[in-house]
C-alpha cells in the first residue's frame, strides 16, 4: 500500500482530523434525526385500527415529497451562503459574513412563506396529484396543513445551519436538533396515542408535535447567534447593508442548487406517482423502505457537508491543493462507510423492516426492495461526498445536469418501464433508484477529475 493511500486513513492525518471535526457532529445530528422520523412512522405504524395505521403511514409518504421539495428549494439556495461564508472565513474577512447570513435568511423566508400557503391552501389537490387514494387524503389532509406551518420554521433553521456550517461549526446545531428531536418524540407518543390525559388525536398528533420542536429550534438557534460565543457574529441591531455582489453570488450559487432539488423533487414525485398505483400496502412498503434507506444517506451528507465546508475555506485561502485533498479522502472515508452500512442493510432486513410494521406482505416487499438498495451504498456515499466538495467550490451547474440526467432520464423512465410494461413491481422500482445513483456517482466523478472548480472565482 502507497504512503498516500496509508495517509488517508489515518486519523492522525491533519486533513482526516479536519474533516472528521466537522463530519461527526453533521453524522450524529442526521443519524438521529433519521431515527427518530423512523420511530414516528414506527408510532403511526403501530395504531392498533390497522387500517387507519398504513393510511397513516402512506399519507405521511405523500406529504413529505411536496414537503421535502420546498426545504430542499430553500436549503440549496443556503448552499451559496455556506460556499461564501467558507470563503470568507477562509481569507479571514470575518467582518462580511453577518451581512451574508441576514442576506440568507431574508431570502430563504421570502422564499418559504408564499409556498407555505399555497401548500396549505391547496393541500388536498396535492396529495390528489401525489396519487394518494380517498382513505389517505382524509387522514393526511389536516396533517399536511400542520406541517405547513412547521415548514416555516425548518426553513429558518436551515438558513442558520446552513451559515455556521460554513464556518465548520456544526456541534451547536447537533446539540439543538438533538433536544428538540427528543422533545417531538415525546410530544409523538402523548399526542398520538393521547397519553397522560391529553386527547388521542392521531396523524395529527404527529404533526402537531413536529410544529412545536421546530419552533423550540428556532428559538434556540437565534439565541445561540445572539450570545457572541460564534465566530459568526450577528446582531438583529445591526445595520442590514443590501450588497448587489452578496446577492449576485448567492443566486449564482443556490440557483443551480435549487433548481437540482426542484428536478429532483419532481422525478420523486413522478417516482412515487408510479409506486403509488401499486397500492396502499405496497406503497407503505416502498415509505418504510424509504424510512430506511434515509439513515444511509446521512453519512454521504455528513462528509458531503464536511467536504463543502472544507474545500470552501481551502480556495478562500487559496489553497486548491488541499482543497483537492479534503475531497479526496473525505469521499474515501465516506465510501468505506457505505461499503459497512451495504452489508448491514442486506443482512438484516427483514429485522430492520419488522420494527415498522408485522405485517407479512410489508416486511416481504420491503426487505427486498432494501437488498437492492444495500449493493448501491458506496457509490451514492461517494457521489454525494464529491457533489458536495463541489458546491463548496461555487460548481453547482454540474451537479444539477447530473441530477437531470439521474432523475428524471433514468430514475422515472426506467422505473415506468419496470413497473408499467415489465411488471416488476416495487423491486423494479428501486432497481430505477440503484441505476441512477450509479449513473450520478460516474458523471460526478468525471467533473470532479477535470478540476475546473477550482477555478471559480466567488470575489
Amino acid at each position: 500500500m502507497s504512503e498516500g493511500i496509508r495517509n488517508k486513513f489515518k486519523f492522525k492525518n491533519p486533513i482526516n482530523i479536519a474533516i472528521m471535526n466537522i463530519a461527526w457532529p453533521v453524522l450524529i445530528e442526521l443519524i438521529l434525526s433519521s431515527v427518530f422520523g423512523m420511530i414516528d412512522m414506527m408510532m403511526l405504524g403501530n395504531i392498533t385500527d390497522t387500517n387507519y395505521a398504513a393510511a397513516a403511514v402512506a399519507s405521511v409518504g405523500v406529504t413529505n415529497q411536496p414537503l421535502f421539495l420546498g426545504l430542499s428549494v430553500v436549503q440549496a439556495l443556503n448552499v451559496g451562503g455556506t460556499a461564501i461564508i467558507a470563503r470568507y472565513f477562509g481569507a479571514g474577512k470575518k467582518d462580511q459574513m453577518e451581512n451574508v447570513t441576514k442576506h440568507v435568511l431574508i431570502i430563504s423566508m421570502s422564499l418559504a412563506l408564499p409556498l407555505a400557503i399555497l401548500a396549505f391552501i391547496y393541500a388536498n389537490d396535492i396529495m390528489a396529484f401525489m396519487g394518494a387514494e380517498p382513505a389517505t387524503i382524509a387522514i393526511g389532509e389536516k396533517y399536511f396543513r400542520i406541517i405547513c406551518v412547521s415548514y416555516l420554521f425548518q426553513s429558518f433553521n436551515f438558513a442558520v445551519t446552513g451559515s455556521l456550517r460554513g464556518i465548520g461549526e456544526t456541534k451547536v446545531p447537533m446539540n439543538i436538533n438533538i433536544r428538540v428531536n427528543f422533545m417531538n418524540v415525546i410530544g409523538n407518543a402523548v399526542l398520538i396515542y393521547g397519553l397522560f390525559g391529553f386527547p388521542e388525536l392521531r396523524i395529527a398528533g404527529a404533526a402537531i408535535s413536529t410544529t412545536l420542536a421546530n419552533f423550540t429550534a428556532s428559538i434556540l438557534m437565534v439565541r445561540y447567534l445572539m450570545s457572541g460565543k460564534s465566530d459568526l457574529r450577528f446582531s438583529f441591531k445591526n445595520k442590514f447593508n443590501f450588497s448587489k455582489r452578496t446577492l449576485k453570488n448567492l443566486v449564482t450559487i443556490g440557483l443551480p442548487s435549487a433548481i437540482e432539488q426542484l428536478v429532483m423533487r419532481t422525478g420523486i414525485i413522478l417516482f412515487v406517482q408510479v409506486v403509488s398505483g401499486l397500492g396502499t400496502v405496497v406503497f407503505a412498503a416502498h415509505q418504510i423502505g424509504m424510512s430506511i434507506l434515509s439513515l444511509s444517506f446521512v453519512i454521504g451528507q455528513a462528509f458531503g457537508i464536511s467536504a463543502s465546508a472544507l474545500v470552501g475555506k481551502a480556495l478562500g485561502a487559496k489553497q486548491p491543493d488541499d482543497a483537492e485533498k479534503y475531497a479526496h479522502n473525505s469521499s474515501m472515508m465516506g465510501s468505506t462507510s457505505g461499503v459497512i452500512v451495504g452489508i448491514i442493510m442486506f443482512l438484516f432486513a427483514e429485522m430492520l423492516v419488522g420494527l415498522y410494521s408485522g405485517d407479512s406482505a410489508i416486511i416481504e416487499s420491503a426487505s427486498a426492495a432494501l437488498r437492492v438498495a444495500a449493493l448501491i451504498q458506496p457509490f451514492q456515499a461517494n457521489q454525494l461526498i464529491v457533489a458536495g466538495s463541489l458546491r463548496g467550490a461555487g460548481d453547482t451547474r454540474f451537479p444539477l445536469v447530473s441530477t437531470f440526467i439521474g432523475v428524471l432520464g433514468i430514475r422515472v423512465v426506467l422505473a415506468n418501464i419496470f413497473v408499467r410494461f415489465f411488471g416488476l413491481g416495487l423491486i423494479g422500482a428501486w432497481l430505477a433508484i440503484a441505476i441512477d445513483q450509479f449513473v450520478r456517482w460516474i458523471l460526478i466523478r468525471l467533473r470532479f477529475r477535470s478540476g475546473k472548480w477550482k477555478t471559480i472565482n466567488l470575489a
